[in-house]
């Protein structure tokens, strides 16, 4: 009898940055009241409330304000990829208070993982170029994968890079673009911001327009990055489990019948 042969790996799926940066600024277009209106609220309150504390000065309100900062890029990380789940069957079933109170309840996980790839990528680009560009690619998934598995911060690590091997040159190629996009809005609108005026004012205007409008870009790009990379068979930890088994049947033999 011949031993069975060890099955062949899996090939990982194959993506094309040019189908992710389309699929991205597609739903970007489709879906663009809510995205833009969303951030102008989330931004606009989070810049409002990092201004004064910033112009207050301190060490401590100045800690606070990046907190505040952080705490808004988290939640509408989780908004977007909350739409872009809802989305993915062709339309938008949830309201913008549902998907932001789906999104609620990982603003902590969200910012764990925020501040730990920040400290990761910045010692990666600290030491050498390279490494922290390693990282930035292979960590890009995470926030999605915490939203849609549930998972924590850490673990997000982990599956990231699970993801993503196989994949790496065009996931950082998906950035790359990305990144260069939303560069050049942003010097577009500082550009259009210093003929208008020279005071604080305009220039803060700008930032929040600028950033409103190009916050959702990143967002949508790694989220749609990730359901490429996962493919069908995602874990949702909102579908419950199996139901239990049936209990074990016993291998003692049955009593036996009363005399007659």
């Amino acid at each position: 009898m011949e031993a069975a042969q060890p099955s062949a790996p899996v090939p990982a799926k194959r993506i094309r940055v040019g189908d992710v940066i389309n699929e991205t600024f597609s739903t970007y277009g489709q879906n663009l009241g809510p995205l833009i209106g969303s951030a102008l609220a989330v931004f606009f309150v989070v810049g409002l409330a990092s201004g004064i504390l910033q112009r207050a000065g301190g060490a401590l309100l100045l800690l606070l304000s990046l907190i505040i900062s952080l705490a808004g890029a988290a939640l509408y990380t989780g908004f977007v990829v909350q739409l872009v789940k809802d989305v993915r069957d062709g339309r938008r079933d949830s309201a913008l208070g549902d998907l932001f109170s789906a999104a609620a309840p990982f603003i902590l996980p969200l910012l764990g993982f925020g501040i730990l790839f920040g400290l990761g990528a910045g010692v990666g680009f600290f030491l050498l170029v390279v490494p922290g560009l390693i990282l930035v690619t292979f960590w890009a998934v995470g926030a999605p994968a915490i939203v849609v598995e549930g998972i924590g911060p850490i673990d997000a690590f982990g599956r990231s890079w699970q993801l993503v091997r196989g994949n790496a040159w065009p996931v950082f190629g998906v950035l790359v673009v990305t990144v260069l996009i939303v560069g050049v809005i942003q010097i577009v609108f500082a550009a259009i911001a210093n003929p208008i005026g020279d005071g604080e004012a305009s220039t803060w205007i700008a930032s929040i327009l600028s950033g409103t409008i190009t916050a959702p870009i990143y967002a949508l790009a790694v989220t749609v990055l990730y359901y490429d990379l996962a493919g069908p068979g995602i874990p949702d930890p909102a579908v419950s489990g199996t139901p239990p088994p049936p209990p074990p049947a016993t291998s003692e033999p049955p009593p036996p019948p009363p005399a007659g």
